[in-house]
């Protein structure tokens, strides 16, 4: 079969040719669950270090004033994405 005939096939056509609402709810939500995930890494490494400088305790108390800050913050992306996931799923299937 040619190229050309698979790519005027009306199935070939249909398939991703639009994106609906809903679709924009899974990617949207997933952009925004990895996000929410690097931060949390980003929060694990700047706690690591922070522990291997042997900082003195006002020293660690701001460090983890900062951290705890940006880790809520991330939970909250994360499931706020993870639901927006989930809604596209079922909303949009």
């Amino acid at each position: 079969m040619r190229a050309s005939a698979i790519a005027a096939s009306p199935d070939r056509q249909d398939m991703g040719a639009h994106m609906t609402i809903w679709d924009g709810f899974i990617w949207g939500g997933t952009v925004l669950t990895v996000a929410g995930l690097a931060a949390l890494v980003w929060c694990m490494v700047t706690v690591a270090r922070a522990k291997s400088r042997k900082l003195d305790d006002e020293g660690m108390r701001a460090v983890m004033r900062r951290v705890v800050v940006v880790n809520m913050a991330a939970l909250a992306g994360s499931v706020f994405g993870l639901m927006f996931v989930v809604l596209g799923i079922m909303l949009g299937r």
